[in-house]
């Protein structure tokens, strides 16, 4: 194969609320921290140890605006774009550098507001369930099945 292939695909929680900046010829840039996180048991401690990384996610237009309008910290997002490096001066002169996705396609996976309220939502239901077949009566099955 003589191509290469930029791309990226993260599932992970913003950090922080979108951030918008808005230009003179009506486009606009979203930009937001997403964590992902990598759990696995240390061989010499025994422990559960739980990294986190960090990406700069940057929408674009009217994704940038649909972000800003439904997305909070804490949500749950799905993230496709690839990565691209930028190179820039700070306030001293200094060269500087940041990686950043650039999303070309997302799914809100769930609210912070949502996953709180379904953990409430399925205990009930699930207290509800079982009241129900407690009063129904247990039938036998006459079945005509062979076996």
């Amino acid at each position: 194969m003589s191509g290469t292939l930029n791309k990226v695909m993260l599932i992970g929680h913003l950090g922080d609320e979108v951030k918008m900046h808005y230009f003179e010829g009506g486009g606009c840039v979203g930009r937001f921290p997403l964590a992902t996180n990598e759990t696995y048991v240390s061989k010499q401690t025994n422990e559960h140890v739980t990294n986190t990384e960090w990406h700069n996610i940057v929408v674009r237009n009217k994704a940038a605006e649909i972000c800003e309008k439904y997305l909070s910290k804490g949500d749950r997002i799905y993230v496709e774009g690839r990565i691209k490096t930028r190179k820039w001066q700070d306030d001293s002169g200094n060269e500087r550098y940041s990686t950043e996705i650039q999303c070309t396609d997302f799914t809100f996976l769930t609210t912070k507001k949502e996953s709180e309220g379904q953990t409430q939502n399925k205990t009930a239901s699930q207290k509800t369930d079982n009241q129900q077949m407690a009063n129904e009566p247990i039938e036998e099955e006459n079945d005509d099945l062979p076996f």
